[in-house]
């Protein structure tokens, strides 16, 4: 490996930040490392892609728009961060990406976090903010999300089906976290693999966000054991090294099962949420693959009207 090698540069800032949220930060102080690290991960926004903030119902929100594409189909986009941490400024850089990639607008918001705001919070702001989209006719072409925020736009979709809501045409899951109970063999097997989050960790977070004595399998904590049937064709990535992969497997299988239409692609050796690293080689082929997905679902949209 060369000094430029991308993945040495990624493994050695993760090590770096993680080791300093172990030494005794807050979780304010830990909240914006996690914002200024992230930052830093994506590098500058590309070029032709605006930024607008906005106001959904009580949430702060943002616009990432390629420039001259002021309508269209859009992407709401659920940001990670064990329900604890994250923000739109956190993952402004991959939703720009994403926007730049796909040629779609991306919506990002700040929902409610824990401690502060424990379940269901999170997940009545996702989808206050689908919603919204919906009251403004301007129902999402996909709904997506990383870690906590897949977990969140997948029980998103659970919603709208449950509540008779129109659905989004896809679903874009990235190192999904599904399954709160950490049941998968992942969790034991890529412990040592996985240099951004570990199963102490998820746990603690997964206890601060449901409370003392929550079901960690109840499907309204963990979307992956709810029931799939009549949800949109989904897009799933996760990395070969990313303990939260037995939660990507399990939602290909229960979603084939349910006859939903899934694909399943794993990057060998990768971690959890690789995409917010802009300079990796497999997160260029992680956003070209959600462009395709994306662009095909667009396509059958207007054959279908």
């Amino acid at each position: 490996m060369t000094e430029h090698d991308p993945h040495q540069h990624a493994r050695h800032a993760i090590t770096e930040v993680t080791a300093s949220w172990a030494g005794g930060l807050s979780l304010a102080e830990i909240r914006c490392s996690f914002e200024d690290f992230l930052e830093r991960a994506g590098g500058p926004k590309p070029d032709g892609v605006t930024t607008r903030p906005i106001v959904v119902g009580d949430m702060h929100a943002c616009w990432f728009e390629p420039a001259g594409i002021p309508s269209g189909p859009c992407l709401l986009y659920c940001h990670g961060g064990g329900y604890q941490i994250g923000s739109v400024r956190s993952h402004a850089s991959l939703m720009a990406r994403l926007a730049k990639a796909t040629g779609l607008r991306v919506l990002g918001f700040d929902y409610r976090l824990a401690p502060e705001h424990r379940a269901p919070a999170a997940a009545q702001d996702a989808l206050a903010a689908y919603q919204w989209l919906l009251q403004a006719g301007d129902r999402p072409l996909a709904i997506a999300g990383d870690s906590a925020g897949g977990g969140l736009a997948l029980a998103t979709a659970i919603a709208a089906r449950d509540q008779g809501l129109a659905l989004p045409n896809g679903l874009v899951l990235l190192s999904a976290w599904l399954d709160l109970g950490l049941s998968g063999d992942s969790y034991r097997t890529l412990e040592e693999h996985d240099i951004f989050s570990k199963p102490g960790q998820l746990r603690a977070m997964a206890r601060t966000y449901l409370g003392r004595g929550a079901d960690p399998a109840d499907p309204k904590a963990s979307p992956v054991f709810d029931t799939l049937e009549g949800l949109p064709p989904m897009l799933v990535h996760a990395g070969g090294y990313d303990i939260t992969l037995d939660d990507s497997r399990l939602l290909a299988t229960r979603a084939q099962a349910a006859q939903v239409p899934v694909t399943l692609t794993v990057y060998e050796e990768m971690y959890h949420h690789f995409q917010i690293f802009a300079d990796l080689p497999e997160t260029a082929q992680s956003l070209a693959e959600i462009a395709g997905f994306l662009h095909r679902l667009a396509s059958d949209l207007i054959e279908n009207d």
